[in-house]
């Protein structure tokens, strides 16, 4: 029997929730193909209703504009991610080898998983590198936090935040630390295939390097040998 993934969203984010019908889950599968072929800037409601059969107004029912479905999908994956983390290291008890695993997991290519028909994992995984610092990157930034739109991050960086606490309990900036292993991953890999000479990745273009060079930077702050 497969189990269906259900991520319970913040309701801000939307006009009407998407996951509750079929129309929804498919503005949701198709956004994120859209965006990921033609970028953030170029997409348009317009663009969605006709790859999906439906009227621009039909999609107005569910996001009141493009950049609230871009927030939708971020803070989705971001809730996504932390349920893998969280599955993937509650059996580890060592911390360190726990933070490693969490290294490799925000550094490695995602897999489409099949407990989420629509939502293709792989595929929001490359908007949110290349996409993802634009849903917070506004004027409307404060208002939005205010309405814990960014939470889904939040959680994830606070969790991360906890197995550096474990790694090392006097480490003063564990908040710091995570949120920059987040971006750091996305943005070397970025580098690594759009912009190599910013790293050194750029020849290999292999994201084990990418790991490992955050696991020296990571352990290098803890101060411990790893």
């Amino acid at each position: 029997m497969e189990l269906q993934l259900q991520i319970k969203m913040n309701e801000k984010l939307f006009v009407k929730n998407p996951e509750a019908t079929e129309l929804g889950k498919k503005i949701i599968l198709h956004s994120v193909q859209l965006i990921h072929e033609d970028g953030f800037e170029t997409f348009t409601f317009k663009k969605l209703a006709k790859t999906i059969g439906t009227t621009e107004a039909g999609i107005y029912r569910y996001f009141e504009n493009k950049h609230r479905l871009l927030m939708y999908i971020t803070a989705w994956y971001w809730s996504w991610l932390e349920y893998q983390v969280t599955f993937h290291t509650h059996n580890i008890t060592d911390p360190v080898v726990k933070l490693k695993k969490t290294i490799a997991l925000l550094a490695t290519p995602i897999d489409d998983s099949i407990t989420t028909t629509h939502v293709n994992e792989s595929v929001l995984h490359q908007i949110i590198v290349t996409e993802g610092s634009k849903a917070y990157l506004t004027k409307k930034v404060t208002v939005d936090n205010t309405d814990h739109l960014f939470k889904p991050y939040k959680d994830l960086c606070a969790k991360i935040g906890n197995t550096i606490l474990e790694c090392n309990p006097t480490y003063p900036y564990p908040k710091s630390l995570s949120s920059t292993i987040i971006e750091m991953a996305h943005l070397q890999n970025f580098f690594m295939n759009h912009l190599p000479s910013l790293t050194d990745f750029g020849e290999e273009k292999n994201e084990a390097d990418i790991i490992l060079f955050l696991e020296s930077l990571v352990f290098s702050s803890l101060n411990i040998v790893h």
